[in-house]
């Protein structure tokens, strides 16, 4: 009995050293705690920034008012800029003083042509132009605190500059609602301009009306859908609606095409396996009663988490168009048309992480399995290139009913400027770990 028990107070004092990064290193713990500290003092300054970002919203490709106050701000710091980045994108590069990696850390800057129906002291009145049509635009989605929150991180990041191991990338991307009909912009330019060569490793947040401050969610694999728009055009003969039999009814075969389509996601794809969507938004023909039109238009989404599935989908519902088309004595001309790929979190960098969202946000507050969502971010754009991991934190005050908060891209979108000190810490201290853990 006296010789086991030194050899268990060895292995107990081996795994209490060995099981969490921030016991290993008191110079890298003595940074890691600091990163704190200086979020939760920098907080104030994210607040007054979110409000200003808030209130003059700009909508995709044309963030200039926006760029131009990152800019300053990131200059004030000392950082190196680049400006013009994918039209309006700014983007931050702090050199730390120890070798290391180079961490991406991106937060997007677009408003939405919606008009804000929330009463707040910096709620937007901004007018812009939608498709050269003149719209209201409100940060209807929570970018404006992924901008203030990413200033924040600079900000502290630039105060232990001396200390950080590696090269920090701080992106601020317009155009993640999609870039106005006729341009290019978004993520996908931005790694067409080159900006995510030599990086190693990419970090993104996105705030939640339906989470409660202070929470953190995410997950490994696909977090959100890939999307694709489709448009699709029916071609029939044109005749009196009183003889049908002399035409060929195109109203008929979308219909049935519609009907039929719903096969497409519940009998050809592995359900079990991931998520998958295919909806028809809009569908136009005919001018009057007793005209059987020529041709039918009809557009909608398909939204997909796994990448094999996505391509079974679009060979399915292409056979299942034409086919019944084709039945009918109709034409059917489907194009499925580029979208954004799957939110994929590396699983490998998700779970090297999953430390520090714990330690962070503490693990009541934190959720490492949640449901994969089908709405579609252009973050993917980055993480086809390089490892990248997503997550979402609360927006929502504390104690409210989530089925009472409005939702995104809605007038009465509303998220806490409360919700925004998780998001410093975390990105702050991804960094920090991360490039310790790389050693």
């Amino acid at each position: 009995m006296k010789k086991i028990i030194p050899v268990l107070l060895c292995l107990l004092s081996l795994f209490s050293t060995s099981n969490s990064f921030s016991n290993n290193n008191p110079e890298e713990n003595a940074l890691a705690d600091k990163v704190l500290e200086l979020a939760k003092n920098v907080e104030p300054k994210v607040i007054e920034w979110r409000h200003w970002l808030h209130e003059n919203a700009e909508l995709s490709n044309r963030e200039f008012k926006t760029a131009a106050y990152v800019a300053t701000h990131l200059k004030s710091l000392g950082l190196e800029v680049q400006e013009g980045v994918a039209k309006t994108g700014v983007i931050g590069i702090l050199k730390g003083g120890k070798p290391g990696p180079v961490i991406g850390l991106r937060a997007d800057m677009d408003g939405l042509p919606v008009k804000e129906r929330v009463d707040l002291p910096w709620a937007s009145k901004q007018i812009g132009e939608y498709n050269g049509v003149e719209v209201p635009v409100m940060h209807a989605c929570g970018h404006d605190t992924h901008v203030a929150i990413l200033m924040g991180v600079a900000e502290v990041l630039s105060q232990v500059k001396k200390d950080i191991k590696g090269t920090i990338k701080f992106i601020f991307q317009p155009a993640e609602e999609g870039a106005p009909a006729g341009e290019e912009g978004g993520a996908e330019l931005m790694v067409k301009e080159g900006v995510v060569q030599g990086m190693d490793v990419i970090f993104g947040l996105h705030i939640n009306a339906q989470t409660e401050v202070g929470k953190v969610n995410y997950r490994p694999n696909g977090i959100m859908a890939a999307v694709n728009s489709f448009d699709l055009h029916i071609k029939g003969k044109q005749t009196h609606g009183s003889t049908p039999w002399t035409g060929v009814d195109p109203i008929v075969t979308a219909a049935q095409i519609i009907n039929n389509a719903q096969t497409v996601v519940s009998r050809s794809l592995p359900l079990t396996k991931a998520a998958a969507v295919l909806s028809f938004g809009k569908i136009e023909g005919g001018v009057r009663n007793n005209i059987i039109p020529e041709e039918v238009h009809m557009v909608g989404t398909i939204r997909t988490l796994d990448a094999q599935m996505r391509e079974t989908l679009f060979a399915t519902f292409e056979r299942i168009v034409k086919n019944t088309a084709a039945s009918n004595g109709a034409e059917a001309i489907l194009t499925i048309n580029k979208g954004y790929p799957v939110t994929f979190n590396d699983p490998d960098l998700t779970a090297l992480m999953a430390d520090t969202f714990v330690e962070v946000a503490g693990a009541e507050n934190v959720n490492a399995s949640m449901d994969a969502i089908t709405g579609a971010e252009d973050f993917s754009f980055f993480q086809e290139q390089i490892p990248g991991l997503y997550f979402f934190i609360g927006g929502m005050p504390k104690g409210q009913d989530p089925a009472k908060s409005a939702p995104h891209h809605t007038p009465d979108f509303y998220v806490d400027d409360s919700g925004m000190l998780t998001g410093i810490r975390l990105m702050s201290r991804l960094v920090v770990d991360y490039a310790e853990k790389q050693k």
